[in-house]
């Protein structure tokens, strides 16, 4: 699968990588069936970088010495970009998908990039999470608040698996769907702030992208 791949390359965290993907977005687009539109849809929005992305490793190149030795969870990991990053930086990530097809490239852009410490790649529905409680020092996920009905799934995730002091980092664009999802996090006791802001080129265009960082309150919801 891999041999007829296309190959993107990505200048970050002081190197050159090499992503690999089965085709963009708009010929994935052509292949799919009726069922890939139900309503768990499976519509491969993993096959690209989009700029919440490229903004999120971005930062976690910047918080290398943060993520060093730390738990991580990428949640919606997709071609494994922002986990082979960190994990190169010494991070202990586990890279959470929904689509097996995307872990299978994320495993691949792992080993072709020589990665240091390779990610464990889990397939996972973040609804129903089989994960240790609070085994996680960081989570992270780029552009994954693009429907409103995740807000709430994505929340009950991050208080299930975020270890006791523990932070989330969301690299999100400017975008009414998603903007509710602060609100809702403040709602049940999180503290959030932006971390940063970037007008982030792409395709003859920006786009402005933030990165959220989200703490449990120590008084807990009730």
């Amino acid at each position: 699968m891999i041999a007829q791949a296309q190959c993107l390359r990505i200048d970050v965290a002081k190197r050159s990588w090499a992503v690999y993907r089965p085709g963009d977005l708009e010929a994935l687009w052509q292949q799919m069936g009726e069922a890939d539109f139900g309503p768990d849809e499976r519509i491969p929005y993993w096959v690209e970088l989009w700029p919440a992305s490229l903004l999120l490793v971005e930062w976690l190149d910047r918080c290398r010495d943060r993520i060093q030795g730390k738990a991580c969870l990428d949640v919606g990991c997709g071609l494994g970009l922002s986990a082979c990053v960190a994990a190169d930086a010494g991070a202990r990530v586990v890279g959470l998908d929904y689509i097996q097809d995307a872990l299978h490239y994320a495993r691949a852009n792992t080993e072709g990039n020589e990665v240091s410490f390779s990610p464990l790649w889990v397939q996972m529905d973040w609804r129903w999470p089989g994960l240790k409680p609070r085994c996680f020092d960081l989570i992270w996920g780029a552009d994954i608040f693009y429907e409103k009905r995740f807000a709430k799934p994505l929340m009950r995730l991050f208080e299930h698996v975020l270890a006791p002091g523990g932070r989330v980092w969301l690299a999100e664009p400017e975008r009414s769907v998603s903007s509710g999802a602060w609100e809702l996090l403040r709602e049940y006791g999180w503290e959030v702030r932006r971390a940063t802001r970037k007008a982030v080129p792409t395709e003859g265009y920006t786009v402005n992208i933030n990165i959220w960082e989200a703490q449990k309150n120590e008084v807990e919801h009730g």
